[in-house]
């Protein structure tokens, strides 16, 4: 019988190490990625660069570290940031087809865009703040009615209630599109739901690290407890955990950088849908592995997209058409492969 525990318990070790090193060199390859996209760009010349070409231009210097090294860096924070909340939304809902904008939090967050530009100027400054406080505003107003709800459990509560405020904020981005001026007002609101890092800069990064990298340190921290919110109230209980207080707790880590970085990227979708299954398909479903896997991978899967967005033509594409157009090509590839048993 000792033998046979011990056995299963170097089995254990030696998966949790092969698990940590694929992490690991999911982490080298977002390293080594982040160095050759600097070296990609249009300017001094199209596509990739030689670093002796960059450092001997003036120019081309302040264009990469001014300009082109903050967008890189908020395109990991977007990836890793979207497929952090995927996998918690999709544990903590037991779900897996939940993702960052199903409380509420994208909607709310294009609400609030959207008015500012209308009615408050429009500044970039003006638009991020604006939003990200309709974006939090979604996420609370969608737990205070799933509270008043009488049907079924808190889960479907909370899942209506997200349908419900998302549908009420997306109505009123319908009006205010309506209400906006076609020439001026209407193009930047459409610019801005499309989604796009286009006006990246360090002021934005210095902006949402404060919001960002603690929820995500902490999520990182408390992993391992996500795979225990994932058990049904009373057994989670029996095993010492407070279920309702904590998965409002990681709720909110969750969502709250969200709306923070939806406030400066715009709606970016399918990050936080599919990444999260790619993770568990690549590390298995256990949080301890798939969180910091899917950190890595939507930190490179939004890289690879806002790469080619700002390389591929001469004009700017929106980097939300890219994630939506290789998220949905990823989704319909899983669903049919014939091995597949569909989402894990």
């Amino acid at each position: 019988m000792k033998d046979l525990a011990s056995t299963q318990s170097k089995r254990i070790e030696v998966r949790s190490r092969v698990l940590l090193g694929k992490i690991a060199l999911f982490a080298l390859f977002v390293l080594l990625c982040t160095l050759l996209s600097l070296l990609v760009g249009r300017y001094p010349a199209p596509y990739v660069q030689s670093p002796q070409a960059i450092f001997s231009d003036p120019m081309a210097l302040n264009l990469v570290v001014n300009y082109r090294l903050p967008r890189i860096l908020l395109s990991l924070l977007l990836g890793a940031t979207l497929s952090a909340s995927g996998v918690v939304l999709q544990m903590i809902f037991r779900n897996p087809l939940v993702e960052p904008g199903f409380l509420g939090v994208s909607q709310g967050a294009a609400f609030g865009a959207s008015l500012a530009i209308i009615f408050l100027g429009g500044s970039l400054l003006t638009t991020e703040i604006v939003a990200a406080l309709f974006g939090i505003l979604g996420l609370f107003l969608s737990v205070f009615l799933a509270r008043r709800l009488r049907y079924g459990g808190w889960v479907l509560r909370l899942v209506l209630a997200g349908i419900a405020v998302s549908a009420l904020f997306s109505a009123g981005v319908g009006v205010l599109k309506y209400l906006a001026d076609p020439l001026k007002q209407l193009p930047e609101i459409t610019f801005w739901l499309l989604g796009g890092l286009w006006g990246s800069d360090w002021h934005q990064v210095i902006y949402v690290v404060p919001f960002v990298l603690p929820a995500l340190f902490i999520l990182y921290l408390i992993r391992w407890r996500l795979n225990i919110l994932t058990l049904d109230e009373s057994t989670a209980f029996s095993l010492g955990v407070r279920p309702g207080k904590e998965k409002m707790l990681v709720l909110a880590l969750s969502v709250i950088p969200v709306a923070v970085m939806v406030s400066v990227a715009g709606i970016v979708g399918w990050v936080g849908l599919i990444i999260p299954h790619i993770s568990r398909k690549l590390v298995g479903a256990n949080s301890q592995f798939s969180f910091p896997a899917s950190l890595f991978l939507g930190a490179l899967f939004c890289l690879f997209c806002d790469t080619i967005a700002r390389t591929l033509l001469w004009g700017e594409i929106p980097l939300g058409i890219l994630t939506s157009l290789i998220g949905a090509f990823i989704f319909l590839l899983i669903l049919t492969r014939p091995s597949s048993r569909g989402f894990v």
